[in-house]
């Protein structure tokens, strides 16, 4: 049946959230036209998009046919802006700016997902989102695989050809992330071309008309230095490190990392296991990070923090005047983290009364405020750690059966660094590339006698505890670090009686020891030291730990 949209009068104030396809839609009755935001359209199937994206490939080769899709959707895009400049009189010009973002979804190309500003990957970009089921990156698996690097050419040039004329500069879009790539959505980054990062020539290349030779030329040195950065990494790491920056080389750690990889694009719990030190939080951070929620915020809290008076508040929130003290509203974190991920870390040592209205929080998907009958809706994924076994916990009766169930949809186990030898000199690598990148910091190498030193040591804190050292190391040291440049535990001198370091490094040198020696355990380190764990958890967060 012949259907023609009723349309929106040009004088008639036009919002972001009233643009809807019938108002975009005319068919002509008896069909033959089509038009979409007053330009002539036909409709195509994706698979012979790409099916045509393969034959330019095939025939032309990957730079080259980057260029040329690039380029197509930039004018896609600029005639997209224009035309719906003049369609509609807009309420702002900033709601027909944001409306590229719109008609993506609305033309069946991508689902368009803004991230907010504070949670931006370039705190100085234009604009930043997430795109879900890119047509793009589906057809390029489809017909040629899985790529190196992203592959949504069209949409990125069309997001840069709307951008560039709604602001009336030149605005560079870029995909940083790609589900072509195996991620599990797209992200795209769009710059002012005058604040584009060094290196961005080969980007720039894809929008010029004036042969391809260049183009291509431009792409393969961007290539080359590429590879040249890669085999850097590879001399001074062992391999290509991952892409969340978590060094594995031990066969243990690759396959955790591997797992989380894959479970990281579906939304089902996990249970990390492992003992204090071994990087149970970035590996959480990389289930974030590799998800559907990746522009959503990441909310972590130490469950063996909480102090027990206010477990229930720090979990869900208060209304003001619940109890004594408190005098306004205030969020959980189950509401902090809402379209995001939470992460309870110590889920272990959560008590029993709060256990069960965490099982109540995760089935329902609600939540109430202390002092408040109102329930409120929560949409997070839970990714919990724990460094006891929680079947045994199960077992003897300190841990829900059913909220054990609930969360061990898929099990996580963090080999602790002993076991992972290969990743030692690796990691220990990294620290001191990391500490040379700072500003005023130095280049500096381990020697020979120090590097086995290391390798002999036991770890008994693990990784943070080899991060310890090295950072102390490369402080007190020259150069080169020696065995002496060691913390005293490793072989280096001990500290001298006539120590006269302020109070507050002595104090943050014993406490951290004390953490070591007892394995990483907060619980056994407080109780040593003679202090609550919440104010070691304390101490720990001041200090950053």
């Amino acid at each position: 049946m012949a259907r023609r949209s009723k349309g929106r009068a040009a004088s008639t104030s036009m919002g972001l959230e009233q643009l809807q396809r019938d108002d975009l839609l005319e068919l002509k009755k008896g069909g033959g036209t089509i038009r979409f935001g007053g330009q002539r359209a036909v409709i195509l199937d994706v698979v012979a998009l790409g099916l045509l994206r393969k034959e330019l490939i095939e025939t032309l080769g990957t730079t080259v046919a980057k260029g040329i899709l690039t380029r197509f959707g930039w004018a896609h895009g600029a005639r997209t802006a224009r035309g719906l400049e003049h369609a509609f009189a807009w309420r702002s010009k900033d709601d027909w700016r944001a409306a590229g973002g719109r008609m993506h979804r609305l033309q069946g190309q991508v689902s368009f997902e803004p991230v907010a500003k504070e949670r931006r990957r370039d705190p100085h970009s234009l604009a930043e989102a997430l795109w879900h089921e890119s047509y793009e990156a589906e057809q390029h698996v489809l017909h040629l695989g899985q790529a190196e690097e992203p592959v949504c050419w069209t949409l990125t040039g069309f997001a840069s050809g709307y951008l560039s004329t709604a602001h009336g500069e030149p605005i560079v879009c870029v995909e940083e992330r790609c589900v072509g790539q195996g991620h599990a959505c797209c992200w795209m980054v769009g710059r002012r071309q005058a604040e584009l990062p060094p290196g961005s020539e080969g980007v720039l290349e894809l929008y010029r008309r004036d042969g391809h030779d260049d183009l291509t030329r431009t792409l393969r040195q961007a290539e080359k230095r590429l590879w040249k950065r890669t085999r850097r990494a590879e001399l001074v790491l062992g391999k290509t490190p991952d892409p969340s920056g978590l060094i594995a080389h031990s066969p243990k750690m690759k396959r955790v990392l591997e797992l989380a990889h894959r479970t990281a694009r579906f939304e089902v719990s996990v249970l990390i296991y492992g003992e204090s030190g071994t990087g149970k939080e970035r590996v959480a951070r990389l289930l974030h990070q590799e998800s559907t929620r990746a522009g959503g915020p990441f909310v972590a809290i130490n469950c063996a923090a909480l102090a027990p008076a206010l477990i229930e508040s720090e979990l869900f929130g208060h209304a003001r005047g619940a109890f004594t003290g408190a005098v306004i509203d205030r969020p959980g974190v189950f509401e902090e983290a809402h379209r995001g991920t939470l992460f309870l870390d110590e889920i272990g040592e959560l008590e029993a009364s709060a256990q069960a209205k965490v099982l109540r929080a995760i089935q329902e998907r609600e939540i109430r405020r202390v002092g408040e009958n109102q329930a409120r809706p929560i949409d997070v994924r839970i990714v919990c750690a724990t460094n006891r076994r929680l079947e045994r916990e199960v077992a003897a009766g300190r841990f829900r059966e059913d909220l054990y169930f609930r969360l061990r949809v898929v099990e996580l186990e963090l080999p602790p660094l002993r076991e992972r030898p290969e990743d030692l000199l690796p990691l220990a690598q990294a620290f001191l590339a990391r500490l040379a990148a700072r500003p005023g910091g130095r280049a500096k190498v381990l020697s020979k006698a120090a590097a086995r030193r290391l390798a002999e040591h036991r770890w008994p804190g693990n990784v943070r505890e080899l991060e310890n050292a090295i950072e102390r190391a490369w402080v007190v040291s020259e150069q080169r670090i020696e065995v002496e440049d060691l913390p005293p535990e490793l072989g280096g001198p001990g500290p001298k009686p006539d120590d006269d370091r302020p109070l507050e490094a002595v104090e943050r040198a014993h406490v951290l020891a004390t953490l070591d020696r007892h394995a990483g355990h907060r619980k056994n380190a407080a109780a040593a030291l003679g202090v609550g764990e919440a104010t070691l958890y304390r101490m720990l967060k001041r200090w950053r730990r």
